[in-house]
Formats: C-alpha cells, sequence, structure tokens
C-alpha cells in the first residue's frame, strides 16, 4: 500500500478543502476551552466568616468582636472557621461587659470589660457569611464547602480530572476502533448535556457525580480535534493547525470565559451558559470528514479514495486515476488494525520506553500548568482579570511554539520551552509554553492504527497531574517555595526524559506500529538487541523497519 502521505500529494497544502478543514475543526475545539478550567470559578471560594443570626441581641461592639482576628501570612485577617461562643458573648452583652482585645490594657473603671483571648471559641454553628465581591454564588458558598467540610473542594477537582482521566482511555479505544469523528461529536455532546445537568444539582454528592461525567468530554474532545486534523492536514498546513490554528482557538475560547463568569456571577448560569458552545458545534458535523488516514489504516480503501476524490473536486484539481494501490496487501492492514490495542503501547522495548518517556513528561507538564492554574486563586486582585491575563499571555507563546515547530528539531524545541518554564518556576516568575510542542511530538511519534490511544493514554498522564496539583500546592502550609521547587524539579524532569526520545523533525506519520520511530540516543548493545528480537516476534516480514533497528544498534 502507498504511503499516504505520497498519496495525497496531487491535493497541495493549502486549498478550499484544507482551508475549510482547518477553520472548522478549530472551531470544534472551543466547547473544550471554554469549560477546562471552568473549575476555577464554580469551586471559588471566597472569604467566609461565621454567621451570627439576627436575633442574637448583641450590641454594635460585641458583633464587631465576636469574630476572632487571627495572624495570616503576618496579617490580621477574621476567622474563618472559628466565633467565640455565642451565648457567653450573649450574656456578656446583656450586662454590659464590653470587648478587650489588648491584653495588656488596663479594665476602664466606669464599665466592665471581657479579655477576648480568654474567651472560649465554637465552630460556625450558624453557617456562614461569605462575600459577594467577586461571586454571587459559587459551588463552595451554596454547599458550605469550607472550614471542616473544606476537604471537599479539592476532592471535587480531583473527581472532574479523573472524568477526564476516565474520558481519555475511552475516547482513545473507540476512536481507533470506530472512528475519529464520532468520537469528537460525542465528547462535545457529553460537555453540553452533564454541563447543563450540574446546573440543577440539589447536592454535593450529586453535583460530584455530574461533574465526573461532565469531564469525561472534556479533553477527550481536544484529542480528538487534535488527532483529526493532523491526519487529515498535511505538509505546512498540519503544522500549522496543529501548533498555532488549535490552540489560538482553543486559549481564545479559555478567554471568553472569565469575561462570561464576570457578567454572570451565579454558577448555576455559568454552568448552564457553558453548554452552549457545543450545541453551536452541531452544524460541523456535516462539515467534518473522517479521517482518511484512518480509514486507510482500517483497510477501508474505497471510502478513503472516495473521500480524496471528494476533496480533489472541491480544490479543482484533477486526481490520479489510481490513488491507492489495488486492495491486495490490504488483509494485512486491516487485521492489524484488528488485532491493535491498548496494551501494544507497552508490546514491546521499543514502544514501551517511549510510551513510559511520554506519560512522565505528559503527567510533569500537566502537574505544572494546572499548578499555576490553580495558584491565580490566592493572587491579590480581581481573579477575572487574573486568570485573563493567564490565559491571554498562551497566545504569543503558542506562536513561538508555531515557530520551533517549523524550523526546530522537536526535541530541542520541547526542552528549550521546559526549560524556559522551569526557571519560572523555580524562581516563582511567570509561566511557559511546550504543551502545543509536545502535542505534536506525541502525534509524531504514534501509528495511525493507534494514534488516538496513545495521545489519549498521554491525556491520562496528564489528567493525573492536574489532579494532584491542587494537593501540590498545599505544601505551602510548610514552605511557601515549596510548590513552585516541587512544579520546577517536574519540569527538568521532563527535559531529562526527552533527551531519550527520537526525534521526528520533518519524519512523515507513522502508520503502523512497525513504522514508529527508534531510539538512536543512549543506546546499549544488549537493549538493541532485545528490541530487536521482540520486534522481529510481531513484524516478521516487516524488514525495513528491523534494518532500521539493527542499523541503529550498530
Amino acid at each position: 500500500m502507498q504511503d499516504y502521505e505520497e498519496s495525497v500529494l496531487f491535493l497541495g497544502s493549502w486549498g478550499p478543502f484544507q482551508r475549510r478543514i482547518f477553520f472548522v475543526l478549530s472551531l470544534a475545539c472551543v466547547p473544550c476551552g471554554y469549560n477546562i478550567l471552568s473549575v476555577i470559578f464554580l469551586l471559588a471560594s471566597p472569604p467566609h466568616h461565621c454567621n451570627i443570626p439576627a436575633h442574637s441581641n448583641l450590641s454594635q461592639e460585641w458583633i464587631q468582636a465576636i469574630i476572632p482576628v487571627e495572624q495570616v501570612a503576618g496579617q490580621p485577617e477574621k476567622s474563618s472557621c472559628s466565633r467565640y461562643e455565642l451565648d457567653l458573648v450573649r450574656n456578656l452583652s446583656a450586662f454590659g461587659v464590653s470587648p478587650n482585645w489588648l491584653q495588656n490594657q488596663s479594665a476602664s473603671e466606669s464599665r466592665p470589660e471581657a479579655l477576648l483571648s480568654q474567651l472560649k471559641r465554637e465552630a460556625c454553628r450558624d453557617g456562614w457569611n461569605y462575600s459577594t465581591e467577586h461571586f454571587q454564588s459559587t459551588v463552595v458558598t451554596e454547599f458550605d464547602l469550607v472550614c471542616s467540610d473544606q476537604w471537599k473542594q479539592p476532592l471535587t477537582s480531583l473527581v472532574y480530572f479523573l472524568g477526564g482521566l476516565s474520558g481519555c482511555f475511552i475516547s482513545g479505544l473507540i476512536s481507533d476502533r470506530f472512528g475519529r469523528k464520532p468520537v469528537l461529536f460525542g465528547s462535545i455532546a457529553v460537555l453540553s448535556i452533564f454541563s447543563s445537568a450540574v446546573a440543577l444539582a440539589p447536592s454535593w454528592p450529586v453535583f460530584t457525580v455530574l461533574f465526573f461525567m461532565l469531564g469525561l468530554g472534556q479533553i477527550a474532545s481536544y484529542i480528538a480535534v487534535f488527532v483529526l486534523g493532523s491526519e487529515i492536514l498535511v505538509g505546512s498546513s498540519r503544522i500549522l493547525f496543529s501548533s498555532l490554528g488549535q490552540p489560538f482557538v482553543y486559549v481564545s475560547s479559555m478567554m471568553l470565559l472569565p469575561g462570561t463568569a464576570y457578567l454572570v456571577r451565579s454558577w448555576r448560569h455559568l454552568s448552564l451558559i457553558m453548554a452552549v458552545p457545543g450545541l453551536a458545534c452541531i452544524p460541523l458535523w456535516w462539515l467534518v470528514p473522517e479521517s482518511p488516514r484512518w480509514l486507510l489504516s482500517r483497510g477501508r480503501l474505497q471510502e478513503a479514495e472516495l473521500l480524496l476524490r471528494s476533496a480533489a473536486l472541491e480544490n479543482q484539481v484533477e486526481a490520479p486515476p489510481v490513488i491507492f494501490l489495488p486492495p491486495k496487501a490490504e488483509k494485512s492492514a486491516t487485521h492489524q488494525a484488528e488485532s491493535v490495542s491498548f496494551l501494544d503501547l507497552l508490546k514491546t522495548a521499543n514502544i514501551r520506553h517511549i510510551t513510559l518517556k511520554l506519560w512522565l513528561i505528559w503527567f510533569s507538564m500537566s502537574a505544572s500548568y494546572f499548578g499555576l492554574s490553580f495558584s491565580m486563586s490566592t493572587l491579590y486582585g480581581n481573579p477575572f482579570l487574573n486568570y485573563f491575563l493567564f490565559t491571554a499571555v498562551e497566545l504569543p507563546a503558542y506562536f513561538a511554539s508555531w515557530l520551533a515547530a517549523r524550523s526546530f528539531p522537536r526535541r530541542l524545541s520541547f526542552i528549550g520551552f521546559s526549560l524556559l518554564g522551569a526557571l519560572a518556576l523555580l524562581f516563582i516568575q511567570g509561566t511557559m509554553k511546550r504543551n502545543g510542542v509536545m502535542y505534536i511530538y506525541t502525534g509524531e511519534l504514534s501509528p495511525t492504527v493507534i494514534r488516538n490511544t496513545a495521545m489519549s493514554s498521554c491525556a491520562m498522564f496528564s489528567r493525573v497531574g492536574s489532579s494532584v496539583s491542587p494537593y501540590l500546592l498545599e505544601m505551602a502550609e510548610f514552605n511557601k517555595l515549596l510548590p513552585w521547587i516541587t512544579l520546577g524539579a517536574l519540569s527538568l524532569l521532563g527535559v531529562l526524559l526527552c533527551i531519550f526520545l527520537p526525534e521526528t523533525f520533518r519524519q512523515p506519520l507513522p502508520d503502523t506500529i512497525e513504522q514508529m520511530p527508534v531510539m538512536q540516543w543512549f543506546a546499549c548493545p544488549w537493549a538493541c538487541k532485545t528490541a530487536l528480537k521482540e520486534e522481529e516476534k510481531i513484524a516478521k516480514k516487516q524488514t525495513p523497519s528491523i534494518e532500521i533497528i539493527y542499523t541503529t544498534c550498530l
């Protein structure tokens, strides 16, 4: 069977067909970009303190004094989780006793005073009063996920990202078996349906379950868009789409969220609005074709050829009489496509080493990125403006990623961006953007027959990284710099692992497992012999890939 990229040269790089695919698929990633960090606004925790019932009959000075003042980061702040015993304070107020804040201050001769530091405290038995400066209501304020129930807030974020992890695993298997297009629109439908459903949640447990379901479609839709665009487009159009076009629209949709949250201060209304982009994508179903490269890998030559001839008509070019070879070799391709599974990512030494390195890199990359994202809530100032600026800075960073993807090897590009990010994290300055390069790199390392599964498995580990990131920030209780040192160390780990990955710059996308690139650096003879034996077991007649391994070992 002919190489796919050689077969579609007659289409050119930038005809009407490619421009349509570029534009439509870029729009298809708006729902996931709009929803990705909604957890920051839905689960925002405004300043709060114990509620004092209106019928408490306290004097004005005791109303001001009943909430203890504590030192937080060297600054005096009202306690969020305790108050002085209400019954005791009520009695003191009734007998005309005044509150005394200073221990060394002598009591007034005309009026008795009570030293506040000696009064007993109690929990917030009557609920809390929440600041409405930035949020009218959030999940935290409605279900009181504070103080003794504060653990439920990071757990809810964890459940959301675990939903993304599960969605990646399921969607990857379905996509490689049944096609990219059904997974793309299925995951967008999940986003819209459950974004609307969480707005109706009557309790925290129900919200958590629905939030998990919402997470199922989150990253899965982005991966499906990326894989579909990477497989339909070739050459410069593919690089532009995967490194700039899709990320640019994705980040632009992320920037819409803080504006929406600023205008809509209720979390239920915000959840309903987040369903709109997914509903708007429904008409795109008739504009997005299935991946011809995937059709070819499944042995469905006639469908792939029909799609390419349709694209040739749209581009007003003449298709060759024969695009693909006759279906003589179709059986082997079809057999391989049907037999490929998730376990094939770990089957041989070469594939296993690449897969494990990619998983760890994606984990470290995601932990760093989401650690920075969640830290936005700890910054002073307007949270909507902070989030907007945090996402806006990614636009020039993606432009830099595109320039790097066009001109420099993948390893060099990723290492450069990662080192910059690691230094920024270690000095708690700014942020980094190497995600675009890693998406391209992973897609180029993975073969068509299992590309979506490979990408999704990496996204699974990125969800693990994002899941633990809120807990990494909790290390600030031991040392303020500890979270940033940890995140910076994770970025450096990604740099180290990337050195041991094969280069894919200006190489054709692999279609079969045997065509996957082979490691060329730091390869010891015994490892190469082991890899050769394992490849021989599954490749048999695939002599070209075996020769490459043998030559590399020499």
